[in-house]
């Protein structure tokens, strides 16, 4: 007896019964999550023809092709059963962060960049164990950084950069072990700097109020570091001489912070990738390092607007790969090296509003003007009388 074969029509219909199945297959929690993610934005601020607009759940978020609904703002697994990215676009969106995107155990990066979420950050981020992104940048998040964060053990680059979060970092930064960049910068953080995670290359924490001294502990085995972006900040204190023999630090931004001494060690072993150093806008005092003429590719330096004294040194003017000097705004005494002066091509900046002699008025490296001679002797009296 012959077995009876399926109709032509029949291996149609099951064909697309399987392929609609196999197509709306995002777990349940993932949807909940997305649901709750789109709730918890005020509808007012979700555009016509944005990303979130076209999250229409009577559609399978992940199901394909996605030609009408959920168009963008998300990424699914091959399989089509879990989200593993949610990259909003900027159109303003206005909101809180709710909790439940803890749902997505399996998201990879999460980008809410440049638009106006506000409240806290849930500590519920924590849970996401497969992060390796997380974005926040330029909204109006505030409170303060989960201690939490520190369970995100898969992270890599971290930005929260251009918020309202305040308070002091949490010594759980350190257990980021896979982070290689982290950007805080134009926040309200205070206090000192905790250890910062073993595998950084990038930090950045500009625009905020952290205090107190650069502590060789924060830094400590940082052997991947390459920029260091700490600028408007209240830092105080000596920056000692441990900071610049950083293995990999090639660009270092302290300017407008209340620094009051560097100490300059010449590189290690004669070697250094250290490229440019923004020191601008301190309080150091004392005299021009001159080691920082050993570094062998350094090409921008700037110490203005600090108190230093004592002559420019012949060093500097001799050293080929530097092509920024900026030291205007201090004290320095003397008559700046010839070589500065010597043909074209050379250094670009300032010497300007110093109490130098016979700084040529003709090049652009002397401009502005000299201090008044009363206002350098007033200075130099009261060095004097304090080492009485």
């Amino acid at each position: 007896m012959m077995k009876p074969h399926l109709s032509t029509l029949s291996l149609l219909f099951l064909l697309q019964v399987s392929l609609t199945t196999a197509n709306s297959a995002t777990l349940s929690t993932d949807i909940t999550a997305l649901k709750a993610l789109k709730a918890a934005v005020k509808p007012s601020t979700i555009p016509p023809s944005s990303c979130l607009d076209s999250w229409d759940f009577s559609s399978d978020p992940c199901s394909l092709p996605r030609l009408t609904h959920f168009i963008c703002g998300l990424t699914c697994s091959p399989d089509s059963s879990r989200v593993v990215s949610i990259t909003l676009d900027s159109q303003g969106y206005s909101g809180t962060l709710t909790p439940l995107v803890s749902e997505l155990t399996q998201l990879v990066i999460l980008d809410l960049g440049q638009n106006s979420f506000y409240g806290t950050i849930p500590p519920s981020l924590s849970s996401l164990n497969l992060l390796k992104s997380l974005s926040l940048r330029t909204n109006a998040f505030s409170g303060s950084l989960p201690s939490t964060i520190g369970n995100l053990k898969s992270l890599q680059e971290l930005d929260l950069s251009g918020n309202s979060l305040s308070g002091h970092l949490p010594n759980t930064l350190f257990s980021l072990s896979k982070l290689t960049r982290l950007d805080l910068s134009f926040n309200n953080f205070s206090g000192q700097l905790p250890k910062l995670p073993p595998n950084l290359q990038a930090l950045a924490i500009k625009a905020n109020s952290l205090s107190g001294p650069i502590s060789k502990s924060s830094f400590d085995g940082l052997t991947q570091l390459e920029t260091v972006e700490l600028s408007a900040n209240s830092l105080a204190g000596v920056l000692k001489g441990w900071f610049f023999q950083l293995p990999s630090l090639q660009q270092v931004n302290l300017a407008n912070n209340s620094l009051t001494g560097v100490e300059i060690w010449k590189p290690d072993k004669d070697y250094s990738e250290l490229v440019a150093v923004d020191l601008g806008f301190n309080k150091i005092e004392g005299y021009l390092p001159v080691n920082f003429s050993e570094y062998p590719v350094l090409a921008s330096l700037s110490l203005r607007y600090n108190r230093l004294r004592g002559p420019i040194p012949l060093e500097f003017s001799q050293k080929g790969t530097l092509k920024r000097l900026y030291l205007d705004g201090n004290y320095l005494t003397g008559t700046p090296p010839p070589g500065f002066f010597a043909g074209a091509g050379g250094v670009a900046g300032s010497f300007g509003d110093n109490c130098l002699r016979a700084c040529p008025t003709s090049s652009q490296l002397c401009l502005p003007s000299q201090k008044p001679g009363s206002v350098c002797k007033q200075m130099y009296d009261r060095k004097r009388g304090r080492s009485h």
